[in-house]
């Protein structure tokens, strides 16, 4: 027996001795590689005024190649063998067939991914544990590599996204790449965002409240057209002379808080506060992302919650059916564009008085007099189209009257305008989905939608997003 442990003693350090000896030879090699490098740099210097571009160009690829090279070397320790049989994740077992190469692309470049294969008999398919130990089962690129593609792609169109990453990063993909990679990167945030979003709504996942919790929460929300293909909008009634619908409706929420207002009185929004939601899905998939938004942000320990809309029906149901505790109130520039086109019905009788009334009208609107506008506008005779055109306009009105108490509203220091949702649609959709030629899919269009959304939010989200911040309901 002492014989048999001195052996095996000294095989051992034979094979320690090797490993000692590979680390000393591949140490030596990037040692080698980092002195050409510097050499190459050193001798690009002396190049005139371009010289320290160039060995900056010199050295980032260097040390790109470097660093896949040290990053295939970590990979290779654990080539993710499990024994001979592993679980096939179809409740079958898969029998170990050897070893097999995947080059996956990643933030320093191409590298060469060697582990164990197993193959299940029963389910017909082969598998690698080790691929999904790294998170790239099914994908040729590193999950940092995705999520800066994704970043890219979510800020500019998709050939230009394809230039920065070769450019910035030295990292050289097609655009047809690029844009696959976004949209699902995109599609699996969604997904992962909205399954959150069912627990949070059904009280099976709870949020901690906001701390410091804010003394004033806003809902604000909207929606904007999308250009689509004539394939997403087959069927679909819209506003273009044919009749036929050339984009579709994304509804768009953002939140944001308040505690303080400047030296005039007017309420000043939280730095940093807003937080972005949006989709294609109908009123009732998007109420439910809205009612779980609102609880994150701490819609039931906020003192004051307000929603703000442009007047339509379907925002008012949306609001009072989530959260009936709320203080609705309509888009004072919105209120003021409809009392415009009242002006326009009117204006064959108004004649050169037209300014007088409207600014008349527009006080009584600031001081949430409807009965005043009301009674301005039924004072005319109005027969025929003209007095279907003011009684429709007039019924904007009269049906949103509580919702238009600006001066008790602003007394209070609240918002009551829904610029912060207007410049979302502009900035976070229109600004990257609405350029000159575009024409998307639903899914294309969400996918991006989502990311945008994600980064238009991470202020917020680094201190929302935190998992320490949740609970599972008792």
């Amino acid at each position: 027996m002492r014989g048999q442990a001195g052996v095996r003693y000294g095989l051992a350090l034979r094979r320690g001795g090797r490993k000692r000896g590979l680390r000393d030879a591949l140490a030596g090699e990037k040692a080698a590689e980092l002195g050409h490098l510097a050499a190459e740099a050193a001798r690009s210097l002396g190049c005139g005024g371009a010289g320290l571009e160039a060995a900056e160009a010199v050295l980032r690829a260097g040390l790109l190649k470097l660093g896949s090279g040290v990053l295939g070397e970590a990979l290779s320790a654990d080539p993710g063998y499990r024994g001979p049989r592993a679980d096939c994740g179809r409740g079958h077992e898969a029998v170990f067939a050897g070893y097999r190469g995947k080059v996956i692309d990643t933030v320093l470049g191409p590298v060469t991914l060697r582990r164990a294969w197993y193959h299940c008999a029963r389910c017909g398919h082969g598998l690698a544990p080790r691929d999904g130990d790294l998170g790239v089962a099914g994908a040729s690129m590193s999950p940092g590599l995705r999520a800066m593609t994704g970043k890219a792609a979510a800020a500019v169109p998709f050939a230009q996204a394809a230039g920065l990453l070769a450019d910035l990063a030295g990292v050289r993909l097609t655009v047809k790449r690029v844009e696959r990679a976004a949209e699902a990167g995109g599609s699996a945030l969604a997904a992962a965002s909205r399954a959150a979003a069912r627990l949070v709504a059904r009280r099976k996942l709870i949020p901690l409240p906001p701390d410091p919790l804010p003394d004033k929460l806003y809902i604000v929300i909207d929606g904007t057209g999308v250009p689509m293909t004539s394939r997403e909008t087959a069927g679909r009634e819209g506003k273009s002379e044919d009749g036929r619908a050339r984009t579709r409706e994304v509804k768009m929420a953002v939140f944001f808080t308040q505690d303080q207002l400047d030296s005039d009185g007017w309420p000043v929004r939280d730095r940093a506060s807003s937080s972005y939601i949006a989709t294609f899905e109908p009123a009732a998939a998007f109420q439910r992302l809205v009612k779980a938004e609102g609880i994150r942000r701490g819609s039931d320990h906020v003192r004051q919650l307000t929603v703000i809309g442009d007047g339509a029906a379907w925002i008012w149901n949306l609001a009072a059916t989530t959260f009936p505790e709320a203080t609705h109130i309509v888009d004072l520039f919105h209120a003021r564009e409809h009392l415009h086109s009242l002006t326009r019905s009117l204006e064959f009788m108004l004649l050169d008085r037209k300014e007088e009334w409207l600014a008349a009208r527009l006080e009584d609107l600031d001081y949430g007099y409807i009965d005043g506008i009301a009674a301005a506008v039924r004072s005319y005779p109005l027969e025929g189209v003209k007095k279907d055109e003011a009684e429709r306009e007039l019924g904007y009105f009269l049906n949103n009257a509580p919702r238009m108490r600006y001066h008790w509203f602003r007394s209070r220091g609240l918002f009551v305008g829904s610029g912060v949702v207007e410049a979302g649609c502009k900035a976070v959709i229109g600004q990257r989905l609405k350029q000159s030629g575009m024409h998307w899919t639903v899914r294309g269009a969400d996918s991006i939608i989502t990311l945008r959304c994600a980064e238009a939010s991470s202020q917020w989200q680094a201190i929302c997003g935190n998992h320490h911040n949740q609970t599972g309901a008792a």
